[in-house]
């Protein structure tokens, strides 16, 4: 009788642990590259990179630019670019295929304002083969990124055709299908794609916006597609300025950052810079920013004197801690020139950055993992140490509500963090201690721990 009721009592608590773990939501593959990845690049490269002027987006948007031949990057070289993005530690790297002017940079058979239409490389270049290649040949995951939302050629703004009566419904109703035309060639000429953003999303297609998403799901099935008025695989962080708040929740209340029913939410840029620990969708952040942002600039296309404005290492590495460290994923946006190459000083900027995340994170103290509510490691002796990192496998979605970490000091444990989401990454910087052991503790969870990765670093 006694083997029956612990029987009984074992399958009573394997139904409710699965019945628990059924309701935490969990990222779909797709997703999974998205956080694996942590790091990515966006190269932003359109006409007015060869104007010689300084980018101004309200007059780009508006004023479509007379000489489309003034495109001619004698030197393009996307091997480089792709090269530059891999040493900083780059998993990704997107090009924008094409942007507020309108002009495409490829060789399109439904938009002539394209590659086709110009005297460089005589009218039969293609960079997004050429980006799509560079990628493959260095191991980095190719993206595109398409802009629909304005068009300086065509007077689209804001989705919108200008205009009004039958004629501007005739016009809205053409530019829908050719942005489906446009996102077929893009699906289906270049290979697997590990991402389709949309500049500013593809908005409601049951409105102004095309319906993008069942191509993308066709042709591209194991795509991140970014986004529409219905679907975001993830979500904006809530600014530009490459970190997201904390906590950082990979989950969020609708299957949308820009979903309808969170249009009237007051609190939404909250939102989206922080989740939400009981949504029930798998929407993780994304922290965006240009790497030529310093000293009062924000600048996502290349531009004239704007050498001295790329943001310092340790600019860059408290960006890293509080996006990748934060459980987000961290895209960086580099600025071709005129002549096709990133300049010498992005180049060398973004190489020292990836050495200096190998130097701070390649080498751990020590290392464990486990599924339980108290992981301790050690050290084997007295040494210091003020960074942690934590990672949960999400694959059984973030259970990690509230945790501490101590480390064993003078024989004492002593509680030098302390945080509440965890995700794909967590790390922690706290004050130096000499210790021999450090030890996490969950105090709050929905389901049992699983932590893939805990694991302490000295950083001098």
């Amino acid at each position: 009788m006694k083997k029956l009721h612990y029987f009984i009592l074992f399958i009573f608590c394997t139904v409710t642990c699965l019945a628990q773990q059924q309701n935490i939501p969990v990222p779909k593959p797709h997703q999974l590259k998205w956080h694996e990845a942590e790091l990515g690049a966006v190269f932003h490269y359109d006409l007015h990179v060869f104007d010689g002027i300084r980018y101004e987006q309200g007059n780009n948007r508006i004023n479509p630019i007379e000489d489309y031949n003034i495109f001619n990057p004698t030197k393009l070289n996307t091997d480089q670019w792709v090269q530059a993005a891999k040493a900083a530690g780059c998993k990704f790297a997107v090009l924008t295929t094409s942007h507020e002017t309108g002009f495409c940079l490829w060789q399109s058979d439904v938009n002539p304002y394209c590659l086709k239409a110009v005297k460089w490389r005589d009218g039969k270049g293609d960079i997004v083969r050429d980006f799509v290649n560079s990628c493959r040949k260095y191991g980095v995951q190719p993206g595109i990124y398409v802009g629909v939302r304005w068009n300086a050629l065509l007077g689209i703004h804001n989705f919108k055709a200008e205009g009004e009566g039958e004629f501007a419904v005739n016009r809205q109703t053409w530019y829908k299908r050719l942005c489906e035309r446009m996102v077929t060639e893009l699906c289906t000429r270049y290979g697997d794609l590990y991402m389709i953003w949309f500049d500013g999303g593809a908005d409601d297609p049951r409105g102004d916006g095309p319906d993008v998403e069942p191509i993308v799901n066709k042709y591209q099935p194991n795509c991140l597609f970014y986004h529409n008025i219905d679907r975001a695989d993830f979500r904006w962080g809530g600014s530009e300025t490459g970190t997201v708040g904390y906590p950082c929740w990979s989950t969020f209340p609708a299957p949308c950052s820009h979903h309808k029913r969170l249009e009237q939410d007051k609190d939404l840029l909250e939102l989206l810079k922080h989740g939400s620990k009981d949504g029930k969708y798998w929407v993780p952040a994304m922290a965006d920013t240009p790497l030529r942002g310093a000293n009062g600039r924000h600048e996502w296309f290349w531009e004239p004197d704007d050498e001295n404005n790329i943001y310092p290492v340790d600019v860059l590495m408290d960006k890293y801690e509080k996006s990748v460290g934060r459980n987000a994923t961290l895209i960086l946006g580099l600025t071709p020139d005129p002549t096709g190459l990133l300049p010498t000083g992005d180049v060398q900027r973004l190489k020292e950055m990836g050495d200096e995340i190998n130097r701070r994170f390649a080498s751990p103290i020590a290392q464990t993992a486990g599924q339980k509510k108290s992981l301790p490691l050690k050290f084997g002796k007295k040494q210091p140490v003020n960074y942690c990192i934590i990672q949960e496998n999400i694959k059984n979605g973030e259970r990690i509500r509230q945790y501490k970490v101590e480390a064993k000091v003078n024989g004492k444990w002593k509680t030098v963090c302390t945080g509440e989401s965890v995700g794909h990454k967590r790390i922690e910087k706290f004050e130096p201690v000499e210790a021999t052991a450090l030890r996490l503790t969950v105090l709050e969870s929905t389901a049992l721990p699983d932590i893939i990765n805990f694991s302490a670093y000295s950083v001098q």
